[in-house]
């Protein structure tokens, strides 16, 4: 099939740079048209001439400026998708992320709710409203992209791979639930993907080193690589396929993560990092 997802309508959260706007590009790709939603309206409208300069038609690629952690945005952005459309046939959530790192009894508490806050209630909210305008269209598909972190641990990243873990569970959950409905939901896992969030990482020979030593392919994810299990989960050449988590990390899971030390060390110190709180 050249055009899997030809007729298809695509909701893609975090569309304006990094996964998501790779997710975006490879629908249009794919003959599928998208509406890229994100925080920053700028980003957004980059991602979109990025498509249409590259072939894609100006009718097919849509930009709707939200925040995931915002109920209400959520819901009126899945029904702007719905009405300029006429459809919705598929959600890709890619909107995530972390700002707690570090050992946990030094952890930020406000930092760790709004972690916990944007990747557990942030993608029950888009469940909540996207799954109604897919059964409405006669059923679809939502892919929620989580992390290798959710289930191999990444010592001090604080609560990016718990909430992570807890989003897998939740794909898993709404799969049992709208079955009955013609909507599968399904999850991809990240390794180390080239993009501008882990730039840090590829810079540090250490731990570079370290995620090769750990990778049985070698060589870093790129985008394009979630983007194409992306387009075939959306699809129906995936339509027997729901409530599955698939790992895209060219193995890292089969050994264990990565050592971060050599980047926190120097931030936190080596007694920290063990755990250690100061008495003073």
């Amino acid at each position: 099939m050249l055009a899997p997802l030809k007729d298809h309508v695509v909701l893609v959260t975090g569309g304006g740079s990094g996964i998501g706007a790779g997710v975006g590009e490879a629908v249009v790709e794919a003959g599928g048209r998208v509406a890229l939603l994100g925080r920053n309206h700028e980003k957004l409208t980059a991602a979109a001439n990025r498509f249409i300069s590259a072939g894609a038609q100006p009718d097919t690629v849509r930009c709707v400026p939200a925040d995931v952690t915002d109920e209400e945005q959520v819901s009126s952005a899945v029904a702007q998708t719905a009405d300029w459309f006429g459809r919705l046939d598929g959600v890709v959530h890619c909107a995530g992320g972390s700002e707690t790192i570090g050992p946990l009894p030094q952890m930020d508490s406000a930092a760790w709710r709004r972690t916990v806050d944007l990747n557990i209630n942030g993608s029950m909210y888009l469940l909540k409203h996207s799954a109604p305008a897919m059964i409405r269209s006669g059923g679809g598909s939502f892919v929620a992209v989580s992390s290798i972190a959710s289930a191999v641990t990444h010592r001090w990243f604080g609560a990016y791979g718990v909430s992570k873990a807890g989003l897998d569970h939740l794909v898993q959950l709404a799969a049992d639930e709208l079955g009955a409905s013609s909507v599968r939901v399904n999850a991809i896992r990240p390794g180390l993907t080239r993009t501008e969030l882990v730039e840090a990482v590829l810079a540090s020979p250490e731990i570079s080193a370290d995620y090769r030593i750990n990778t049985p392919l070698p060589r870093v994810g790129e985008v394009g690589d979630v983007g194409n299990l992306a387009v075939f989960l959306l699809s129906d050449l995936a339509s027997w396929i729901t409530g599955e988590i698939i790992n895209v990390d060219g193995g890292q899971h089969l050994r264990r993560g990565p050592d971060m030390s050599a980047m926190f060390e120097p931030i936190f110190g080596a007694e920290a990092l063990r755990g250690v709180v100061s008495a003073t």
